[in-house]
């Protein structure tokens, strides 16, 4: 039985070299890639309301120690030297994966097999990616409605009602 809101863990390098507007991105400016895929993250964040972490591997870079970074409720994390994004994820459902339910987004079989062994659920990158690509879609169909209904609902507004509202708010904003 799992208790609280689950957690989503993304292995932030996989991730961009799996997603072609990323892996292009990428090639010119990583840092520009990476704050793509986090801000595609922070929404799906706000939609789902899991605990988000994306981790990106620093294990090569001398003498890096971990960081971590809040976007919002989303945590980013760059492992420290020595560290791999495969390692941090591990120790993490380790930790969490027993009372919480834990998924990894990644493509990286040896992970997949490592998560599962570990009681979490693995997503593919593919899969990540159609999932944000639907849940764009859907804001966009909510957008559409709202705005069809605005107009909608104007258009059976009498003049003498609309000039009351017009004065309401002349009113509320002093």
């Amino acid at each position: 039985m799992f208790i609280g809101r689950e957690y989503l863990f993304v292995d932030g390098y996989n991730i961009i070299n799996a997603w072609q507007p990323l892996q292009v991105l990428a090639q010119e400016n990583l840092e520009m890639a990476r704050e793509e895929l986090i801000n595609r993250m922070i929404e799906y964040q706000v939609v789902r309301d899991i605990n988000l972490i994306i981790v990106f591997d620093a294990y090569k870079v001398k003498g890096t120690n971990k960081k971590i970074e809040k976007h919002g409720q989303v945590e980013v994390v760059f492992t420290k030297e020595n560290e791999t994004a495969d390692t941090y994820i591990e120790r993490r459902i380790t930790e969490i994966g027993q009372y919480r339910k834990v998924t990894v987004a990644t493509s990286d079989g040896m992970l997949q097999q490592l998560v599962m062994s570990r009681g979490g659920l693995r997503m593919s990158a593919r899969e990540l990616y159609h999932l944000l690509q639907d849940l764009k879609n859907e804001i966009e169909r909510k957008r559409q409605k709202i705005a069809e209904n605005s107009i909608n609902f104007r258009a059976t507004l009498d003049a003498d009602t609309i000039e009351q509202l017009k004065k309401l708010i002349k009113e509320e904003k002093g």
